[in-house]
């Protein structure tokens, strides 16, 4: 019975071990969202270029088309800006961004200097907006189809072959 006693936790430690272990083996690097094959939200905001124009998601046309979740404090969006240079210049789709929790002579100030991939930025100081996406933090981009719907949550910096894998089939 002693035996028992002693050898029990360790078999116990074990399995957890085991059980952890597989359980990485499984892991998903993309938070799930529950807006995919959803009409995005709506909202009313300003652009980020004009604190007068008020827009909404009626104003995201031309579809399909990206909106890129970014802010100027955001090191990963600065990694993934240049690839957001060469989608523009290579027109191969419209990219909307959502500036998130930012100062807004901070975030024009930034794409003056770096170049502006956008149509335009939607203003989200309060981070109203990217709440109702289900944002985390920035950068995620969500790839709006054709039809209106979102297609695609991605978490992290936009890279070639994040696009290639994640985006391009929507655009063939």
């Amino acid at each position: 019975m002693n035996k028992i006693i002693h050898t029990a936790p360790l078999v116990f430690f074990g399995f957890l071990v085991a059980f952890l272990f597989f359980s990485l083996g499984n892991k998903n690097d993309q938070l799930e969202s529950v807006l995919i094959d959803q009409n995005f939200p709506n909202f009313s905001l300003t652009t980020l270029e004009d604190a007068n124009r008020i827009i909404g998601k009626e104003d995201i046309i031309d579809l399909p088309a990206l909106v890129n979740v970014w802010a100027t404090w955001c090191i990963t969006c600065k990694v993934e800006h240049p690839f957001l240079m060469n989608l523009k210049e290579n027109s191969v789709i419209n990219i909307y961004g959502l500036n998130y929790k930012d100062s807004r002579d901070k975030a024009l100030i930034t794409l003056e200097q770096d170049g502006n991939p956008f149509i335009y930025s939607i203003f989200d100081k309060t981070g109203s907006l990217a709440m109702d996406l289900g944002v985390y933090g920035a950068p995620e981009t969500f790839l709006i189809g054709a039809d209106g719907l979102i297609k695609v949550r991605h978490v992290g910096a936009l890279t070639p072959v994040v696009w290639e894998k994640k985006f391009s089939m929507f655009l063939k």
